[in-house]
């Protein structure tokens, strides 16, 4: 669909674009565990119809069925006209943020992801003192809690937290021999809980004899922000990361993410979000093409798939979950297949597309029922597998996919395919 920004997000023009076919019902995630019309594709797109045109008041109904969205894209995946309904449903949760506010405890949230300092702290303080509260499982890095609170159930799996976070751990500038030079935007999970996920890219890099840049002024992207209505918040971190990202030098060729949601973020949503200030939707723009997904530059700009085509053969099973903000937006899953097979053996589950239902901070917190249910067959499909390893370029979903794996009993591990990628050049 080619729209112009100012079209996209006239709810009333999207909403009279739909041709009701239905297409979106049966891959639509939140569907899918609550079939009700109200929350499917078309039905949000109808209500931010009559929300424009002056027929639906933004009340708290209409915020709950907002809010029960997992922005996963299916919908536009399969829309015969590519209706953009995950960004204006972002639009109108900023709508609704302004006049409900935000939860207390979202707010310290996204306080923290605004100061890396604060956030350093904040993190530092819970390692300390994790063990309290929680039964720490540092072999699939997670934790559960000791007691059943709300949003802290005995059964549900958390992220645990590290000692020192990956961007502490290390120099910013990583000679591996100066022949090229890339920096790294690891994000705020694989930084503070999948600490590993940034270790196994350094070594990576170290075995290419590309030089790594860690700047460890950035900031979080803005997703969970963004996906909440916290438009602030978003403003504040995209633009201190556009000017961070001019700055550094022409000897940086790229910037590359190992998270798929992170990566989305900087490069697509950057410009969905800056669509109505032009200066920086262009140094948005500008900057895009320097920002790659880790396995997507790894195999199009590298020697790696040659290097792992000479080590050995690793004889686990590894199955692929796409990141819905990996293959629908950003067109990224024949890579880190591609480096995976090299030394693994891939079983495709039944439905590697298939949203794992992670859905963001409201998802997580308010409306972990659906979040949970939207997990169930994920979890089924990992199993039916047989496969030793689940593997995911984005941390989001590793966090979700350990969740709904733990409930249902999966012993399948959880590994980013930079891990598996790091393993393998060990050998």
């Amino acid at each position: 669909m080619n729209k112009r920004p100012e079209e996209i997000f006239n709810f009333s023009e999207t909403s009279d674009a739909c041709i009701k076919c239905g297409k979106c019902i049966p891959v639509c995630t939140i569907h899918n565990v609550n079939a009700d019309e109200v929350t499917s594709p078309r039905g949000f797109i109808d209500l931010l119809g009559a929300y424009k045109n002056g027929k639906l008041d933004l009340d708290k109904n209409a915020k709950d069925i907002f809010e029960s969205c997992f922005l996963c894209t299916n919908c536009v995946d399969v829309c015969p006209i590519s209706l953009p309904v995950d960004m204006i449903i972002e639009q109108v949760r900023s709508d609704i943020a302004q006049k409900f506010g935000i939860a207390w405890y979202k707010k310290a949230f996204f306080l923290l992801l605004r100061h890396r300092w604060l956030n350093d702290l904040a993190f530092k303080l819970g390692w300390t003192f994790q063990t309290c509260g929680f039964k720490i499982k540092a072999d699939i890095n997670s934790m559960s809690s000791r007691f059943n609170l709300p949003m802290l159930k005995t059964d549900r799996l958390f992220p645990s937290l590290m000692k020192t976070s990956f961007l502490n751990s290390h120099a910013e500038n990583i000679n591996n021999g100066g022949k090229r030079k890339v920096a790294v935007f690891i994000g705020c999970l694989a930084n503070y809980n999948y600490k590993d996920t940034g270790e196994s890219l350094l070594e990576i890099l170290k075995a290419l004899e590309i030089d790594a840049f860690l700047a460890k002024d950035q900031k979080c992207c803005g997703a969970p922000a963004y996906f909440t209505g916290d438009f602030d918040t978003v403003d504040a971190n995209a633009k201190f990361n556009i000017k961070y990202f001019e700055s550094f030098g022409e000897d940086i060729e790229a910037i590359i993410v190992p998270e798929a949601t992170c990566s989305a973020m900087l490069k697509i949503d950057y410009e969905h979000f800056f669509h109505d200030q032009p200066e920086w939707l262009k140094r948005a723009k500008k900057l895009k093409d320097k920002i790659f997904m880790a396995t997507e530059w790894l195999q199009h700009y590298t020697h790696l798939e040659q290097l792992l085509a000479s080590k050995k053969k690793d004889m686990r099973i590894v199955t692929y979950h796409d990141p819905c903000h990996a293959k629908k937006m950003q067109g990224i899953h024949k890579e880190p297949r591609n480096l995976i097979s090299k030394n693994y053996n891939i079983v495709e589950m039944s439905d590697p597309n298939a949203c794992c239902g992670f859905g963001g901070v409201t998802m997580q917190t308010e409306k972990y029922h659906f979040a949970k249910a939207a997990g169930v067959p994920k979890a089924a499909m990992i199993k039916k597998t047989r496969a030793d390893v689940v593997s995911a370029e984005c941390s989001a979903c590793r966090m979700q996919i350990n969740a709904s794996m733990n409930y249902a009993d999966v012993k399948t591990v959880f590994k980013n395919p930079i891990e598996l990628i790091a393993e393998a050049l060990r050998e």
